[in-house]
C-alpha cells in the first residue's frame, strides 16, 4: 500500500473569503489541477498513474473551526521557508514559524486560514519524531 489518504474536504465559512488564500497555496504545495465542481473548490496532484489525491475545500456559512490540524510535507526546511512565505502573502493569520518545534529534525511553520482551520507545513528530517 503506497497511498496513505485519499482525499481531504474542508469545509469554511466563506467561498469568497477562502478561494483566493486556498488558489495561491495549494498549488506549490503540489495540487496543481485545478477541477472545477459546482460549490466546491478543488485542487489535484497530477499523478503518473492512478488516481490523484486531492483538496476540496467548501462552504458552510456556520462552518467553526476546531482543533484538528492538516499538515503538508516539505522535501526540506529551505522548502517550508518558501512555502511559509507564500502562505504569508496569501493571508494566512496566526503564523508561528518557521522554526524547529518538537526538538531537532522537525522544521515547521504553523497558521491558520480565513477561515480559522489550522495548517502546518513541516520537513522531518531523519530520525525526528
Amino acid at each position: 500500500m503506497t497511498r496513505r489518504y485519499d482525499h481531504i474536504d474542508l469545509r469554511v465559512h466563506s467561498l469568497a473569503e477562502a478561494g483566493p488564500f486556498y488558489e495561491a497555496l495549494l498549488p506549490p504545495l503540489g495540487f496543481t489541477r485545478r477541477v472545477t465542481i459546482e460549490g466546491w473548490l478543488q485542487f489535484e496532484s497530477i499523478q503518473p498513474a492512478g488516481p490523484a489525491d486531492f483538496f476540496g475545500i467548501t462552504e458552510m456559512p456556520l462552518h467553526r473551526a476546531n482543533g484538528c490540524r492538516i499538515a503538508f510535507w516539505a522535501e526540506s526546511t529551505a522548502d517550508v521557508d518558501r512555502l511559509a512565505e507564500i502562505a504569508r502573502h496569501a493571508g494566512a493569520q496566526h503564523i508561528e514559524g518557521p522554526g524547529y518545534d518538537e526538538g531537532p529534525g522537525y522544521y515547521a511553520v504553523f497558521f491558520e486560514d480565513p477561515s480559522g482551520n489550522r495548517l502546518e507545513i513541516c520537513h522531518r528530517s531523519k530520525g525526528a519524531i
